[in-house]
């Protein structure tokens, strides 16, 4: 009798861009369709660049399927791609690309960023993450999101306007 074995998925809330041990943690809440999700990322990535090795992030998926229908099988596209430490470049090729997200579109960018899961549009169409998303939904809505985005600094939701200058400022309170 053949035994099965089983890979351990690799949870969003375990998937860090920038310095695992830095004193600063972005944990944000996305939609790869919205556009201030889009303006946020690239806030993000200046912030990672400005302060390098002091900052990490951590992105959390919160599709709002009501108005954005392909928002969840992209949220499943950046998680299958953080199976193989390909997260970031994945988030970002999404939000690049947000108006083109459908299910060949996505495989397409699991290659341009270099995936070797052969499997990569099957698992996407099939949902295989599809709860990985799902907890990250239910997590936000404990922590009272209602929206996309949304971004909590060191454990604290950040109320004010979301762009470099707000965020940059509270970065360095922290620091």
């Amino acid at each position: 009798m053949a035994t099965i074995t089983t890979k351990e998925v690799i949870q969003s809330s375990d998937v860090f861009t920038g310095n695992v041990h830095a004193c600063v943690t972005l944990v944000c809440f996305v939609d790869y369709e919205s556009v201030e999700c889009a303006r946020l990322n690239k806030v993000l990535n200046q912030i990672l660049s400005d302060y390098d090795g002091k900052v990490r992030i951590n992105i959390r998926h919160f599709p709002m399927a009501n108005k954005h229908q392909k928002a969840m099988k992209a949220a499943e596209a950046a998680v299958a791609a953080a199976q193989e430490g390909l997260f970031w470049p994945m988030n970002n090729i999404l939000f690049k690309n947000q108006k083109a997200l459908g299910t060949i579109s996505l495989k397409h960018y699991a290659k341009e960023i270099g995936t070797q899961n052969k499997r990569f549009l099957e698992q996407v169409i099939n949902g295989i993450y599809a709860w990985q998303v799902r907890e990250d939904l239910l997590e936000g809505l404990e922590k009272g999101v209602r929206s996309a985005p949304a971004v909590f600094l060191n454990g604290e939701l950040f109320n004010e306007d979301i762009c470099l200058e707000t965020l940059s400022k509270k970065v360095e309170d922290f620091l």
